[in-house]
């Protein structure tokens, strides 16, 4: 049973949302007369919005962005780029069409019309990337230090189908995709209560499939430093016109799923090691 939502009160855990911000930076000059259907194809819109009721009637420490992850994707290194995304890059073009710049979208719309400088490239590292990972590290070296081992859920969107670009095209997906690096970003323990949480009021989860977890996953999930990390993608048809991004009336209803999700986790971790 869970308890009433005022007696849970997150401890040693912690969440990230990396992708939900819409701001494009001053210096992408490439992504401003874009129209919104392709500006907002890849973008996690509303993932912060939902899952912000949780937060605050949880007390969860949380890290987001502003930043447009088209111009500096923080699920990335900044070392994921190549030839076509910056100029003067040893790696060829091909390998990171959707790294840390993405030049494509995952319906193949082209978004750079060529690579930008190396400056540039820096200038977007330190004003995006630097500043998120400060506050993720620091935040969860607070925690770590309070409370010895940290759990950490990095959330997500994705397209109620897969596109040419992903893994599984064609593909009807599930509510919720549970990812952890095929078991190394975190402990089975805590895999299996995020799993069973979104289960339980109502959702249907996937592992590991089409997605396996991203950068933040691999840089942050390491059990055996005491910090379980896992990503959680939620399905946009739930709550939102894919077509035209606009939120459905059904946003309310995913909202409080996600909220008595949440709570189970919280209170789940009170019976996991620290």
């Amino acid at each position: 049973m869970i308890l009433p939502m005022e007696d849970i009160k997150a401890q040693n855990f912690m969440i990230t949302i990396p992708h939900s911000g819409e701001e494009v930076p001053p210096e992408a000059v490439w992504l401003k007369k874009l129209p919104e259907e392709i500006l907002m194809c890849d973008v996690d819109r509303y993932v912060d919005r939902l899952y912000e009721p949780a937060i605050k009637a949880l007390e969860i420490p949380s890290v987001k962005t502003n930043w447009h992850r088209y111009a500096g994707d923080l699920n990335r290194l900044p070392e994921d780029v190549d030839a076509g995304s910056v100029e003067g890059n040893p790696t060829p073009a091909g390998p990171h069409l959707r790294g840390f710049h993405w030049v494509i979208t995952t319906t193949e719309q082209k978004l750079m019309p060529q690579p930008m400088s190396a400056e540039l490239h820096e200038k977007l590292v330190q004003r995006i990337y630097v500043p998120f990972h400060s506050q993720v590290q620091g935040l969860a070296s607070r925690l770590q230090k309070t409370y010895g081992t940290l759990y950490h859920l990095d959330a997500h969107s994705m397209p109620s189908v897969g596109t040419a670009q992903h893994r599984d095209p064609g593909q009807r997906r599930a509510d919720i995709v549970i990812s952890d690096c095929s078991g190394k970003s975190c402990s089975a323990e805590y895999k299996d209560l995020v799993t069973k949480s979104y289960h339980d009021v109502g959702f249907t989860v996937a592992y590991n499939w089409p997605y396996v977890g991203g950068r933040l996953t691999e840089q942050y999930g390491h059990p055996s430093k005491k910090h379980h990390t896992i990503q959680v993608e939620l399905n946009r048809a739930l709550y939102m016109d894919e077509k035209t991004k606009k939120l459905k009336d059904s946003h309310v209803d995913v909202q409080e799923q996600l909220e008595k999700a949440l709570a189970q986790i919280v209170k789940g971790l009170t019976l996991l090691p620290r």
